[in-house]
């Protein structure tokens, strides 16, 4: 890899925790739709994934009408909780502030919505930091496709080796794999490191506050 100039990073798990709250999304939705509630683990699993997916890993059940209903209701749900009840993960806003410090531009790659990213940024004054951010609305296809980093990259004005993707989940290291841009997971999400195996991450970190470690390496 060329040395690092900037540093993408995906947002749930990676970033911040909004497990709560998707929880509470996919339970009223499912109660809405008269559906058997699944496990919070599980719920928890599919964070990362689109709606449109986690219906399907969730439910069992497929078919344009059901995922549009589970969209609606979740989105209704997300609308009066998701930004309140998301919290960024212990030591982020550190590291985030300590990157700044670095010649690198940061930015963000998420299945989530970008307006809920932007608000949660905002509320904790980290929006500044961040030079792009790009959301599952943002693209046609969520990860694992590689269209949202690409656009990133693009926007960043970066070669997709002059970048790092930073991740929690083997969606992560596939859409980075596919985007031939290195990747470093993060085991703050419920993906075990030993997953991340067959992806050659450059490194596997057990908390975020590792990042800045590496970098000197990563930045020759």
């Amino acid at each position: 890899m060329a040395a690092a100039r900037g540093i993408l990073f995906d947002f749930d798990y990676t970033l911040a925790d909004s497990s709560r709250a998707v929880v509470e999304c996919v339970r009223v939705a499912f109660d809405s739709m008269a559906l058997s509630q699944p496990l919070a683990d599980s719920i928890r699993r599919t964070i990362g994934l689109s709606l449109p997916e986690t219906f399907r890993v969730l439910s069992g059940q497929d078919g344009d009408a059901r995922v549009e209903e589970f969209r609606s209701h979740f989105r209704n749900r997300s609308n009066e909780i998701m930004v309140d009840w998301t919290e960024f993960l212990p030591g982020v806003a550190g590291v985030v502030e300590a990157l700044t410090q670095r010649p690198l531009k940061l930015g963000i790659v998420s299945t989530k919505y970008r307006s809920r990213i932007e608000a949660t940024l905002l509320r904790d004054g980290l929006a500044s930091y961040f030079e792009t951010i790009v959301g599952g609305d943002d693209v046609a296809e969520n990860k694992p496709d590689p269209g949202g980093l690409l656009m990133a990259a693009s926007r960043l004005g970066f070669s997709l080796d002059e970048l790092i993707y930073v991740g929690d989940s083997v969606t992560d290291a596939e859409a980075a794999q596919r985007a031939k841009m290195p990747f470093a997971a993060v085991l703050t999400g419920p993906t075990r490191g030993e997953e991340f195996d067959s992806y050659s991450p450059l490194a596997r970190m057990t908390k975020l506050a590792e990042l800045p470690g590496h970098l000197d390496r990563w930045t020759r």
